[in-house]
């Protein structure tokens, strides 16, 4: 399941950076990350860079965050954290706007396992299943995740029992998204 859930991110960011060369004539660009340091960056403008994705350079784990929680992750979720560097990728999944949350550097995956290990102390004092957050959605009360227990892509509503089942894996959810150019 990880070399088909890396195989389909990978698939898909070959599809978004398509995308934007076909209806922009250039790489992904973002202002968002615009004077924070990454391989990804191919060339940096006055309000943005472009970029492209990078190998992931680290070891291919989230032990840090299994460690923390004495949880053992889904396979996929590794995967998808751990195929490639990557600038936040927008998307629509079903004709709604999402954003694929993806590691812009090293110093990012640290970053992103603490907040994995935010989100995953949080879902444990509220005794609810956990999740591990893949996209966000214009909604600031909403996010995409992966489900630890079942491999499902949930839209949940963190704090609350709101959750959505959008897609039975990864792999599918990925699939099934459309790359949209910012």
């Amino acid at each position: 399941m990880m070399q088909q859930t890396a195989e389909a991110l990978r698939e898909f960011t070959a599809r978004y950076v398509s995308h934007w060369q076909q209806h922009t004539g250039h790489l992904p660009a973002s202002t968002d990350l615009l004077g924070v340091p990454s391989e990804c960056i191919i060339s940096t403008l006055n309000d943005r860079v472009l970029w492209q994705p990078q190998p992931f350079t680290l070891p291919a784990t989230l032990e840090a965050v299994e460690r923390a929680l004495d949880i053992q992750l889904q396979p996929e979720i590794t995967a998808f954290y751990t195929t490639q560097f990557a600038g936040d990728m927008t998307a629509s999944f079903e004709q709604q706007p999402v954003t694929l949350l993806q590691v812009w550097s090293e110093a990012d995956f640290t970053r992103l396992q603490e907040n994995l290990i935010g989100h995953l102390v949080m879902k444990r004092r509220l005794r609810q299943a956990p999740t591990l957050f893949v996209a966000t959605t214009d909604s600031e009360s909403e996010v995409i995740a992966l489900c630890n227990l079942t491999g499902e892509v949930i839209l949940e509503e963190p704090g609350t029992k709101k959750r959505e089942v959008l897609s039975q894996s990864i792999k599918t959810f990925l699939n099934d998204l459309q790359p949209v150019s910012g």
